[in-house]
């Protein structure tokens, strides 16, 4: 133990301070430091090393091609009407009774889930425009009570409507279509998501790898969902 000597009191007292404050300052800018440092490091962990989970699929520069189709009030959509939206698509027919309908009773969900945002859409093709007409259309739409300027039931031409799936959301590749186009039919179980800008997204699984999203599994529909959600918050 430190005695201060007889008559230097006031030379210790000042020492003693200037001790304090020199171990004051020393931890003040220690723990600053520490939490500048902490701070850096969960910033690299929650921004820059985190991968996007909605990853974009289509090539630079490009986009969905142009379309017209007919929806179920017997109105003409095309691509213009979908411009800064982000779009949910779906192949199926009306009288589909196999996996049409898990489809498009999950699609509800999405359409619930997203039907107050005006930037969110759902089309959902034919596969089978000979049988449905805008009528079969409009019928089909009615079990969903769907708001025809948010989730449009298409119609139209039917090399039109496959060159779409093919070409624009990769539902299949065109080489596995029939030469002729009336023996030709898609049947895909697969929701494309495409953002504001027109481009592909799918969802990156853990390893990193794209995985579509399945219209007849609820979880996936449920990712779908979140993923929405994630691009909404993009420019």
């Amino acid at each position: 133990m430190y005695i201060c000597p007889l008559g230097f009191n006031f030379l210790c007292t000042m020492k003693s301070t200037k001790l304090s404050r020199s171990l004051t300052i020393f931890f003040v800018s220690f723990f600053i430091l520490l939490a500048a440092v902490f701070s850096g490091f969960y910033y690299y962990h929650t921004n820059v090393s985190k991968k996007p989970n909605v990853a974009i699929q289509s090539q630079p520069g490009q986009t969905i091609r142009p379309f017209s189709f007919i929806n179920q009030d017997g109105d003409t959509i095309t691509k213009k009407d979908i411009e800064g939206k982000i779009v949910v698509v779906e192949y199926f027919f009306t009288t589909c009774q196999g996996i049409c309908p898990i489809m498009n009773d999950n699609m509800f969900t999405v359409y619930e889930a997203f039907k107050a945002y005006d930037d969110v859409v759902i089309l959902s093709h034919t596969v089978d425009p000979k049988r449905d007409t805008v009528e079969a259309m409009k019928a089909y739409s009615l079990k969903y009570d769907a708001d025809p300027k948010k989730w449009m039931f298409l119609t139209g031409d039917k090399k039109k409507l496959y060159d779409q799936a093919y070409f624009s959301y990769g539902l299949t590749t065109a080489n596995e279509s029939a030469e002729n186009i009336d023996e030709d039919f898609i049947h895909s179980n697969v929701f494309v998501l495409v953002d504001k800008h027109g481009r592909l997204r799918m969802h990156l699984n853990k390893d990193g790898n794209p995985v579509p999203y399945d219209g007849t599994d609820e979880e996936s529909v449920a990712r779908l969902i979140e993923d929405i959600h994630e691009v909404l918050k993009e420019d």
